[in-house]
């Protein structure tokens, strides 16, 4: 961080309610004092993310969520300098309640309040001060895989991004998670996928990796042929998907990775860029992480990859983004209207 900033040692709340988790964070500079995030157990019963549901949800937790985490942070809210809260994208329902009431809090505070960029801060995670590692220096690429995004961008500056790739249908996380249904596992699936492929032959069914123009990709494709070989099978042996869930598992894990992996490869290469980063809930995955190491020791880049509690929707990444903002002097306005569609400028 920059040393000697009026803004160093300013207290940020931040506030994510984009989807499905409520979570609130306190951050001290690039230090966070706490991050507290409530889920929500009742998608699980619908096999996905309802957004009716998951504003009532956020409805009921973020009083009680805000509340824990300026109270582990041992801060009064007349402590803060400014209040940061996830705009967009996202689903409306669950974006209008954590941007109204951050609004109306820093309104009561006489805060400013700032409109974060989800994705962008997902990126901004890397500068949240961790013992012993050292942030991306710029301009370095990354690889932002989430359930609703999956994007290139080379990051200038903290409030300079470049997006040069993106998915043009559904995003690697949706994929997985729409995968993990087909084959009758719980939400959210992703995860679930990650553990059984763990060990189980990855070149057990051959799946395509479809290829688009310029550094983008299509998960459509894919999704479809797996969807078609699980149905196929089915109709020749009710048992298939039990006897060989590992191996689907991992097959499916294989292709995802693969395309994700060829992309951010042909990018960096032609950028001439070796500082790469992953960010995003996807970037959990322990299959994405073994390739990006793998990668990195063939072509020598140097990477950086988020601590779990920093890799899906969480508190602190709105806060670090904030920080940047507040110290920018970003311009901040309460009529500012939640977005569910927010294009990365």
């Amino acid at each position: 961080m920059t040393s000697g900033s009026p803004y160093s040692d300013s207290l940020i709340l931040g506030i994510e309610s984009s989807c499905d988790d409520t979570s609130a964070a306190v951050i001290h500079g690039n230090k966070i004092l706490a991050n507290v995030t409530a889920g929500q157990e009742v998608h699980r019963h619908y096999g996905g993310v309802v957004p009716e549901l998951a504003s009532r949800a956020h409805q009921k937790h973020v009083v009680p969520v805000i509340d824990r985490a300026l109270k582990l942070a041992e801060v009064k809210p007349e402590q803060l300098d400014a209040i940061a809260y996830t705009r967009g994208p996202g689903l409306l329902g669950s974006l209008l309640v954590g941007s109204s009431f951050a609004k109306a809090m820093a309104q009561a505070l006489h805060l400013p309040a700032y409109p974060i960029h989800h994705m962008r801060a997902h990126i901004l995670a890397h500068f949240i001060l961790q013992e012993g590692v050292e942030p991306p220096q710029f301009p370095f690429l990354c690889l932002t895989v989430s359930g609703g995004h999956t994007q290139l961008v080379i990051v200038h500056g903290p409030n300079e991004m470049e997006l040069i790739g993106e998915t043009l249908d559904d995003a690697a996380g949706e994929a997985f998670d729409k995968a993990a249904k087909l084959l009758g596992l719980p939400y959210p699936g992703g995860p679930l996928i990650d553990r059984y492929a763990q060990g189980a032959d990855a070149s057990a069914f051959r799946l395509p990796r479809p290829k688009v123009d310029g550094y983008n990709w299509s998960f459509s494709g894919l999704k479809t042929a797996f969807r078609n070989l699980v149905e196929k099978e089915r109709r020749a042996n009710p048992h298939f998907v039990e006897t060989q869930l590992p191996k689907l598992c991992a097959s499916l894990q294989d292709a995802i990775v693969d395309m994700l992996m060829q992309r951010l490869v042909e990018a960096a290469s032609a950028k001439k860029i070796d500082r790469i980063a992953l960010a995003g809930g996807v970037s959990a995955n322990s299959g994405l992480r073994r390739a990006l190491e793998q990668e990195a020791q063939k072509r020598s880049w140097q990477t950086h990859v988020l601590p779990l509690e920093y890799c899906t929707d969480n508190g602190a990444m709105i806060a670090m983004a904030g920080y940047f903002a507040h110290q920018s002097g970003a311009n901040t306005s309460l009529s500012d209207s939640a977005k569910a569609r927010w294009l990365m400028e």
